[in-house]
């Protein structure tokens, strides 16, 4: 029996596995078709709404998993997220945006003095590997990935100072704190300068830029493959945080799938039997808010790429309401829920339903209520029918290989023990 639970998990393992290769693969392969085939479609070039809304999807997909590893698999309602994704992204700006920008004279940083970050992650590997050719490529891929894993790490740090007093709380008021936290943190990050209780000061904005705006650290974009000439030869700006981010809900889902995660799932069902059975609650509600917080870190950071430059003012609660909404229209429980709810609500919110803000003429008579905002109008409609007939969410708590998964038939009747 042992070796058959072995062979089905090398075997679901092998599928995993080659079925992420196969999606990077498409994904590279569409988003370079016009690189080899002249005249391609509009819709498929790197520059179109498409990939614009895949790339924001992709980066919604592993924020969204994070949450539900929080409030779907160990039953912990926090509604703090912005404020970890906001210190993930700092992170990882502070880190990797050039030295040059950091000066007093002609920086981001001059209206502070400088930044007391005077180091770059992309150019300390630089002056090792080099800053051309391989070199400056190793430089980069170094310099992100290390910079993504600190922003993860920060994150955490603080998931954790703040989880040892905020976890005693439960559900409403574990919400409220967690949500206070997400705001205080904004508000600290866009200040400039903090007076401190013994008459001094300390200048925050020398750190964070204040309530300006960071930029210049490494963004999608900077992964695309450019020739002497300056012309993008292979783009990659999306298949790049799909490997991450897939990587990354890999890694949730094994988690998941361990002692770890069945401790978290016995938690959210019932606090009393799980300690009853020897599980720690303190111990695993902890770990799986920092875990939790780590990969919106993680994501924070992503999003800042995805949008090329910085500040925390976006950073609201409506943020948080937003991933939290995803999680319950694809399932709280499930992460492939969670995938599939980020395509859908980017896809209406920033696509499909655009042209409802745009007047439009039909047969020479402007079609009434089509204008600025009526598209989120329609969007909150289709939301509502959406958790109406669909309590439990899109997927439930069901992953997609359970659709595929052929039900024995029943026999209708028992044959008896004693029967020859």
């Amino acid at each position: 029996m042992n070796n058959l639970n072995k062979t089905k998990s090398a075997k679901s393992t092998l599928i995993v596995i080659l079925s992420l290769f196969a999606f990077w693969g498409l994904l590279l392969l569409v988003e370079n078709l016009n690189l080899f085939i002249p005249n391609v479609p509009k819709l498929f070039t790197p520059t179109s709404k498409l990939f614009m809304v895949l790339r924001k999807v992709i980066v919604y997909c592993l924020i969204a998993v994070s949450l539900n590893l929080l409030n779907g698999f160990t039953g912990l309602f926090s509604l703090g997220h912005a404020g970890f994704m906001l210190l993930g992204a700092y992170t990882f700006a502070i880190l990797t945006t050039p030295i040059s920008l950091k000066v007093p004279e002609d920086g981001i940083f001059y209206k502070y003095g400088g930044s007391v970050v005077n180091f770059s992650l992309q150019e300390s590997f630089g002056a090792i590997f080099g800053t051309t050719g391989a070199g400056g490529t190793i430089s980069l891929i170094l310099g992100v990935l290390f910079a993504l894993v600190i922003a993860g790490c920060i994150a955490a740090l603080f998931a954790y100072l703040i989880g040892l007093p905020v976890l005693r709380l439960k559900s409403d008021y574990l919400a409220i704190a967690t949500l206070g936290f997400a705001e205080i943190i904004r508000t600290i990050f866009q200040c400039e300068v903090i007076k401190l209780p013994g008459g001094g000061e300390l200048v925050l904005g020398k750190l964070t830029n204040g309530a300006n705006m960071i930029k210049g650290f490494p963004t999608l974009n900077s992964f695309n493959v450019v020739n002497s000439a300056g012309q993008t030869t292979l783009y990659l700006s999306t298949v790049v945080p799909a490997i991450i981010v897939s990587v990354c809900i890999v890694i949730i889902v094994l988690l998941i799938n361990s002692t770890y995660g069945r401790s978290f799932k016995a938690i959210r069902d019932d606090e009393i039997a799980a300690e009853a059975m020897g599980i720690n609650l303190a111990k695993h509600k902890i770990l799986s808010f920092c875990i939790s917080a780590f990969f919106a870190g993680v994501g924070g950071a992503l999003y800042a790429m995805f949008a090329t430059t910085y500040q925390a003012k976006p950073f609201t609660s409506v943020l948080t309401y937003e991933i939290l909404l995803i999680v319950v229209i694809g399932g709280i429980g499930s992460v492939s829920g969670s995938c599939i709810g980020s395509f859908l609500y980017i896809a209406c919110s920033e696509w499909w339903l655009r042209f409802l803000d745009e007047p439009q003429v039909v047969a020479g008579y402007q079609v009434p209520l089509l204008k600025d905002g009526f598209r989120m109008v329609v969007f909150s409609i289709v939301i509502m029918i959406v958790v109406l007939f669909f309590r439990k969410g899109i997927m439930g708590t069901k992953e997609l290989p359970d659709l595929f998964k052929f039900k024995k038939p029943k026999l209708k009747g028992k044959v008896s023990d004693n029967a020859e």
